[in-house]
């Protein structure tokens, strides 16, 4: 009787484990995520002052 009950018990707590480790990537997942959407506000903003810069380039040529 000893060894189904222990066979019992380690297969709950190897889905305990496996829980643990599904909510850690769920978090990581989620931290890739905001860090993915960050960096994309970054560089439309950078690609938004390039092409400001660009403009004002073109107009001072122009100018000459």
């Amino acid at each position: 009787m000893f060894w189904p009950m222990f066979a019992v018990a380690m297969g709950f707590l190897g889905l305990a484990v496996l829980g643990v480790f599904a909510v850690r990537v769920f978090v990581e997942a989620q931290r890739l995520g905001r860090q993915v959407s960050d960096s994309a506000r970054r560089i439309n903003r950078a690609a938004e002052d390039l092409e400001r810069a660009a403009v004002s380039t073109a107009r001072a040529v122009d100018s000459l």
